[in-house]
């Protein structure tokens, strides 16, 4: 019977296994600090002053203030726009991002077309290009085109950056819904775009909720392009952090400030879809 606990009477544990079993326990314990440290001590620190940022004395005992997240916000670190240049170029990315992924997903697993395999092949091998290979090249072009240091250049790098995922995700759950229903809804009469809007999409939502969300994540994250191809109006969150590098020092309570205002909308975001991006994940493991 799966999930079945089969138990020996009479069966101790060796020296051995019980080593191997704390050792696991460690690495995991390791692991989830690793992870979870970093995170605590940014929150503390965004809510402590200056004095106390140093102070070893004052590591978890301080005076808390919400001082630091409101200077951020004021001049000259300015972060209001770069969380409104942040969120229009993660909305606009996603935006043109999930249609168009979605509908070459469609045809990727419904047509058969010459070079099928290696048009797909060369979109997926896109995401393994460094960043730091194309910077220039977009940067000229860009430069060109007078779209530097505008939200536009950021919305389409970011839209070259993951599409090509987006399409990869979608497209195997697409792959997942019986194309029997679609020939049916056809010999019935049924256009091919109406199919595609009530039958194929509430069928792959899930996976296109999660692409989104995918794709929002890594735009709201990016930081190389926005470093080269910004220099004040297009500015975005990421890059407002350097700006916490003074000639006094680098100033970690302000840092940490900004740290939770690009991490909490993330995690608000998972909060709210945890459940459907759980069950997206699974029902795109099964065929």
């Amino acid at each position: 019977m799966t999930g079945a606990v089969i138990s020996i009477p009479g069966y101790q544990p060796t020296l051995k296994s019980r080593l191997w079993s704390m050792t696991q326990q460690t690495l995991i314990l390791l692991l989830i600090s690793s992870i979870v440290l970093p995170i605590l001590w940014m929150c503390i620190t965004a809510f402590k002053w200056p004095r106390d940022v140093y102070s070893l004395n004052s590591a978890f005992w301080f005076e808390p203030t919400l001082t630091n997240m409101v200077t951020v916000f004021q001049h000259p670190w300015n972060l209001g726009s770069k969380i409104i240049n942040s969120i229009a170029v993660a909305s606009g990315a996603v935006a043109l991002a999930i249609p168009m992924a979605t509908l070459a997903a469609y045809a990727f697993s419904r047509y058969e077309f010459r070079f099928k395999k290696t048009i797909f092949l060369t979109v997926i091998a896109s995401q393994f290009l460094p960043g730091a290979v194309v910077v220039l090249p977009y940067f000229l072009m860009f430069k060109e085109l007078g779209l530097l240091d505008t939200r536009s250049a950021l919305i389409l790098i970011n839209l070259s950056i993951v599409l090509p995922y987006a399409i990869w995700m979608i497209k195997g759950f697409i792959d997942a819904v019986p194309i029997e229903i679609e020939e049916s809804a056809l010999v019935d009469g049924a256009p091919r775009w109406r199919v595609l809007l009530e039958i194929v999409v509430p069928a792959a939502l899930p996976g296109i909720i999660t692409a989104a969300i995918f794709s929002f994540t890594l735009t709201w994250n990016e930081f190389l392009f926005a470093l080269i191809l910004t220099k004040q109006d297009a500015l975005t969150l990421p890059i407002g952090l350097i700006g916490f590098r003074t000639d006094r020092g680098d100033l970690w309570e302000l840092m940490a400030a900004g740290g939770i205002l690009i991490t909490a909308p993330m995690f608000i975001l998972s909060l709210m879809v945890h459940r459907q991006f759980i069950g997206s994940l699974t029902a795109g493991s099964v065929r």
